[in-house]
């Protein structure tokens, strides 16, 4: 039986000061939250590992996770953040990576005031230096990302990106065409997959299976079964359903799919991509 691995979760402790994004009017998740949290619930669904991802821009974040990581068995890997832009950058990396249970790297693309943030040519060292370091390089990126992102990868064929919660498509007003031609662009790139998580809190208040059929089934279609994983985005999943919720949900938006295929979107894909080398396997 394939290990069942939720690929995106996080743990935060809000006096480190550090998550300028969780504000009080996160009511639901402005608290701390670590694993006695979660060991219930990743027991109770048969979820043996999880991968551990950043939630603030600081390296001393990084270090706080991986600490924890330490300590926690059920924590296969930490996605991380370091300061891409600084001229030390690959050499940080490169010290970084020296803890194997570092798996990725995770800018905050998402909350950049520089749209084109991606397409910086003087990323270029420090970007080559994830991919040499063996690490991924997670995508928190929304839909007007999606181009400067494509041409990226193209500059850097050898880096494995995974691109968190589909990109946030806009599942309120409803997903364009536009989105899913430049998701499309993505999926052609072999080192691209896409993780399936963060979807319930982009759709509207109260959203179902049917709501994610239509989404499933289009990413499913550029990704195929290989390129997809499956994560929670726990606690933040917290501010539209439960874990259980969402994670029966997902099975049953897979349940058409052989055992193998979702061996694979369930555990198999994120074992072979996080932690194949590294990690906690």
């Amino acid at each position: 039986m394939t290990l069942r691995i939720d690929a995106h979760q996080h743990f935060w402790t809000l006096k480190r000061g550090d998550y300028g994004w969780l504000t009080p009017d996160f009511a639901p998740i402005y608290r701390d939250f670590g694993p006695t949290d979660l060991i219930p619930l990743v027991m109770r669904n048969g979820v043996d590992k999880t991968i551990l991802v950043q939630a603030a821009p600081t390296e001393s974040e990084t270090h706080f996770l991986l600490g924890i990581a330490e300590v926690t068995p059920f924590v296969a890997g930490v996605v991380g953040w370091i300061d891409l832009e600084s001229k030390d950058a690959p050499w940080r990396i490169a010290d970084l990576a020296r803890n194997k249970l570092l798996v990725g790297l995770r800018p905050m693309v998402q909350d950049l005031p520089d749209p084109k943030w991606l397409a910086r040519h003087d990323l270029a060292s420090a970007l080559s230096a994830v991919a040499d370091a063996g690490l991924i390089f997670d995508a928190l990126v929304l839909p007007e990302h999606l181009s400067t992102l494509a041409a990226m990868m193209l500059r850097h064929p050898d880096l494995p990106v995974v691109v968190d919660h589909v990109a946030k498509p806009n599942l309120r007003k409803g997903v364009s065409e536009a989105f899913w031609n430049d998701m499309a662009v993505l999926a052609k790139q072999p080192q691209c997959v896409c993780k399936l998580s963060g979807l319930l809190t982009e759709a509207r208040k109260g959203a179902g299976l049917d709501d994610l059929k239509p989404v499933f089934k289009r990413v499913h279609a550029l990704f195929g079964s290989e390129r997809l994983l499956w994560g929670s985005d726990w606690p933040v999943l917290t501010l539209a359903a439960s874990y259980d919720d969402w994670f029966a949900m997902a099975q049953k938006l897979a349940g058409h799919l052989s055992l193998t295929e979702r061996e694979a979107i369930f555990g198999g894909n994120a074992k072979r991509i996080y932690l194949s080398g590294r990690g906690r396997g």
